[in-house]
């Protein structure tokens, strides 16, 4: 059964933890997402590093999510703060979405989810550094800047 929680047409997930520097850009974004008016079909979620969870749960014969956003930080090498959109091939070259935390391959779950005919995005911002495991709450000056521009890319997505 999946929870009332996740019983949205769109979903937009935060990735990540806040207490490891940059890592805490997907919490935040959601942050600022849950202070605007969004549409009733828009669910929006602090996944943490639980994403593989709330995938898992969705992926159900009532699933009604017909799009899932995922906000995270990203490793491209490109400049701190940089956003890029993913597919969903992009991230298998990426490790965390290989595996996150629990061992549990991030990139499978949204590869089946998009296979089921849900849109899946991707929206990655450019790590300056995350302290994993050194406690570091906050976000480097260059990844806090992009926060706004990726609330609007988030607001794109939702409105396609």
């Amino acid at each position: 059964m999946i929870p009332d929680s996740l019983k949205y047409e769109i979903l937009v997930f935060g990735c990540g933890n806040l207490v490891f520097a940059d890592d805490g850009f997907g919490y935040e974004v959601i942050s600022k997402l849950e202070k605007m008016e969004l549409p009733e079909n828009v669910g929006i979620i602090d996944a943490g590093t639980g994403a593989p969870y709330y995938l898992m749960s969705i992926m159900d014969e009532e699933c009604v999510t017909k799009k899932i956003i995922i906000v995270d930080i990203i490793d491209f090498q490109l400049p701190p703060g940089t956003l890029k959109i993913l597919s969903t091939d992009e991230l298998t070259k990426i490790d965390k979405y290989t595996f996150d935390a629990h061992d549990m391959p991030l990139s499978d779950y949204l590869i089946k989810a998009q296979e089921s005919g849900i849109d899946v995005t991707v929206i990655g911002c450019q790590a300056k550094r995350v302290t994993m495991p050194d406690i570091e709450v906050g976000l480097t000056d260059e990844v806090k800047a992009s926060l706004d521009g990726a609330v609007k890319l988030v607001l794109e997505k939702i409105s396609e």
